[in-house]
């Protein structure tokens, strides 16, 4: 029997159907996300409790009730950037004005020098602000907020100061979800020609990945540091299964985390170590096949354990930035397409449901049971920053 095409052919459509079926509708992603977050609008809108003003920020659901915090809160940013992400997408004056309106309320965490969560708070919004509108009070909100987290590092630790609370477990704890915060760092010494906020960010991501990261190159959640010496006191993992598990989205901080302090800095070491991170990530034996991994990846019940939607959207966002830098690019950018895929086919809530979040099946703390098996604020941030990433993609 004569073939019709020849092997060479048959295997580049095979390869070329492969590709095709990973690709994602952002179109189709961003109606939805549009549609529910004018519904979390309104829902806010009824939320707000005039006892309580200083609840501003949707953050998750409590037994089906819309739960806002305050900007003090850890995930107040990220409604904000939300906004800005479907300002960006859609370009209109009615996203722009809502997501300026959110971005305002979070301005003030700019002088709160108790927190590490600098970045997730004031440039997930107003970093998103002063990137799209170039707006001269943005820019100066972010170095004003630098000004404050540079204040948490400790030359003796090399590090920044992440928890003042939970003084009773740690004396210097600092946690791996703390490397998403050096971008406000690297970006405030490009606004500002100051050096001293990227040395800062350099020392923290250095100090972490030797103490943070095990042989294999998953991460511990929390490092004790004694203050006075910059000794190790303890390695914990207080959001993961145990001390010794690899909790998901510690892994997907570290992940998106390292790579893009090599976008600032493109000091290899750094793309070693996220390719690292990556391969331990993606080499696991519980990793599911639609790539959104359980909370743990040693969680003892799996496949019976609650999956991490936000851990999925994190590490999305950062294979699509991390597969421009790599040798191992081509992967990493299909397993950045597979996730997303996952994640907007199978873990999107249905239109006019979840108070108006765009992710369902996120996970919090499952050892607190806080949060398990919602939707969270900061799911919802990185998987449009992932579909964006995906719509704008250049290698």
């Amino acid at each position: 029997m004569k073939l019709k095409y020849s092997i060479a052919t048959i295997i580049l459509l095979a390869t070329q159907t492969c590709v095709f079926a990973q690709k994602v509708n952002v179109k189709k992603a961003f109606k939805q996300a549009a549609a529910q977050t004018k519904l979390m609008l309104q829902e806010v809108e009824k939320a707000v409790d005039a006892a309580k003003p200083e609840l501003i920020s949707p953050r998750t659901l409590d037994n089906g009730k819309l739960k806002l915090v305050a900007s003090r809160d850890w995930t107040s940013g990220f409604f904000p950037g939300v906004l800005w992400y479907l300002d960006e997408y859609y370009k209109t004056d009615e996203w722009k004005a809502a997501a300026r309106k959110f971005t305002t309320l979070i301005e003030k965490e700019k002088t709160n020098g108790t927190t590490h969560d600098m970045g997730f708070k004031v440039f997930c919004s107003v970093g998103n602000a002063f990137r799209l509108t170039g707006s001269a009070h943005d820019k100066a909100v972010i170095i004003e907020a630098a000004k404050t987290l540079a204040t948490r590092f400790n030359p003796k630790t090399g590090v920044i100061l992440s928890w003042d609370h939970s003084r009773d477990k740690w004396v210097n704890p600092v946690i791996i979800d703390n490397m998403m915060n050096l971008e406000l760092l690297f970006e405030a010494t490009k606004l500002t020609g100051d050096s001293s906020f990227h040395k800062i960010a350099v020392s923290h991501a250095n100090t972490t990945m030797k103490n943070h990261f095990r042989p294999d190159f998953s991460s511990y959640h929390v490092i004790d540091y004694d203050p006075n010496t910059g000794a190790v006191l303890k390695k914990n993992t207080h959001q993961g299964y145990s001390h010794e598990s690899a909790w998901a989205r510690g892994q997907a901080w570290g992940l998106y985390g390292y790579t893009m302090c090599y976008r600032y800095t493109k000091n290899p070491i750094y793309l070693k170590q996220a390719d690292s991170i990556a391969k331990f990530i993606f080499d696991h034996p519980n990793m599911p096949k639609d790539l959104v991994p359980y909370w743990d990846f040693n969680a003892p019940q799996i496949p019976n354990e609650p999956r991490d939607a936000s851990a999925a959207a994190v590490m999305a966002s950062g294979l699509y930035e991390l597969s421009r830098y790599s040798n191992q690019g081509s992967d990493y950018y299909e397993k950045a397409n597979q996730i997303l895929k996952s994640l907007s086919t199978d873990y999107i809530a249905p239109i006019g449901t979840a108070k108006g979040f765009i992710l369902l099946h996120s996970t919090g703390s499952k050892p607190s049971n806080s949060e398990v098996d919602v939707p969270l604020n900061y799911a919802d941030y990185y998987y449009l920053e992932a579909l964006l990433r995906y719509k704008n993609y250049k290698r």
